[in-house]
């Protein structure tokens, strides 16, 4: 089963390499196929570049980029609509959002 997570950032610079790290842990700790989606909001301190270098070593990164700050709802429009996955689930860059909670939920779901 192939999953999405889909996650806006806006000046996420210090913690998208985190998220990155304990989502791909995540995922192959329990075999998941997992996509992530970043969608870089108009960001001006480097998380777009970030993006993009994790997407040149990881084939399961994509990255969407606006040329400026457009609000969490439409990031969260152009990840769903780049998605790919069966179910798709969102996180948010600050590291709010625990990616070890992604197994309990797909339990919930009575998906795995």
């Amino acid at each position: 089963m192939k999953l999405s997570a889909v996650i806006p950032t806006y000046n996420e610079v210090d913690s998208v390499r985190h998220l990155h790290a304990e989502l791909s842990a995540t995922a192959d700790e329990h075999g998941y196929d997992l996509e992530k989606i970043f969608v870089a909001d108009g960001s001006s301190d480097g998380s777009w570049d970030v993006v993009r270098s994790l997407s040149e070593t990881d084939p399961r990164v994509r990255g969407i980029r606006f040329r400026r700050n457009f609000g969490k709802a439409a990031a969260l429009g152009a990840g769903f609509d780049a998605a790919r996955g069966q179910f798709v689930f969102t996180m948010d860059a600050d590291l709010q959002d625990d990616p070890r909670e992604i197994p309990r939920f797909l339990e919930a779901m009575r998906l795995e």
